[in-house]
């Protein structure tokens, strides 16, 4: 690669670490009991406000990752485009059908705004779907899947590789809280089920998973949901 386009994939990757400092510290706990203590008229806006927030910081690095491709690294042809595109087409029809899983109204924030919501905590109460039984963060798995299917050049590689760092650096930091708002029936349920990728040997059952639902109906630590 040219001098330039290094400098490229630098200027993307000091993008991708303030796009990702950033969003870890608007979704933390302690920043948003500080909004709720000194501005608690903000918060039931506050959810609504992450998420497009999250989205319009996300603009400038997409286009920036247009603007400066690199070189092509490598392309599927053949078997492994079908194989790859037949994996993304899948990634992206699960994640349609964990939708109807989540409470939508709450995840985007309107439930909050519309409510005057100024809790801190997530309203959503725990509850396994059927992809919560075999992986603890449906939604990143099936982003896994469709980032690492694609053709691959230079800024999709170094952004592949930085969103997949991540997931994992997020699903640790959104299981800490997890973990403050369901107790021990959430530490049950991360010994029992893998975290980013599906293991055939770690699941529950359908009978499992009710289990552990309601012992967290009978003795709850507080609400929210994993993705």
């Amino acid at each position: 690669m040219t001098e330039s386009t290094w400098q490229d994939m630098a200027l993307l990757l000091l993008c991708w670490l303030g796009y990702f400092a950033l969003h870890s510290a608007l979704a933390s706990l302690r920043v948003k009991h500080w909004i709720a203590v000194l501005r608690p008229g903000l918060m039931p806006a506050y959810r609504l406000a992450f998420n497009t927030l999250s989205v319009l910081l996300l603009l400038p690095i997409l286009w920036l990752m247009y603007r400066t491709p690199g070189p092509t690294l490598w392309h599927w042809d053949g078997a492994a485009a079908w194989l790859a595109n037949g994996m993304a087409v899948a990634a992206l029809l699960g994640f349609q059908r964990t939708l109807k899983d989540y409470d939508m109204q709450e995840f985007l924030g309107l439930r909050q705004w519309q409510l005057h919501t100024r809790r801190v905590e997530d309203q959503e109460h725990f509850h396994l779907s059927p992809f919560h039984r075999f992986v603890r963060h449906p939604w990143y798995f099936f982003g896994l899947v469709l980032i690492w299917t694609r053709d691959m050049n230079a800024s999709l590689l170094l952004s592949s590789v930085m969103m997949t760092l991540y997931f994992i650096v997020g699903s640790w930091l959104e299981e800490k809280k997890l973990l403050v708002y369901h107790g021990e029936v959430y530490r049950r349920y991360m010994a029992r089920v893998p975290g980013l990728v599906p293991l055939p040997w770690k699941s529950l059952s359908q009978v499992e998973a009710a289990e552990l639902t309601q012992k967290h109906a009978e003795n709850p630590a507080g609400t929210s949901q994993n993705t």
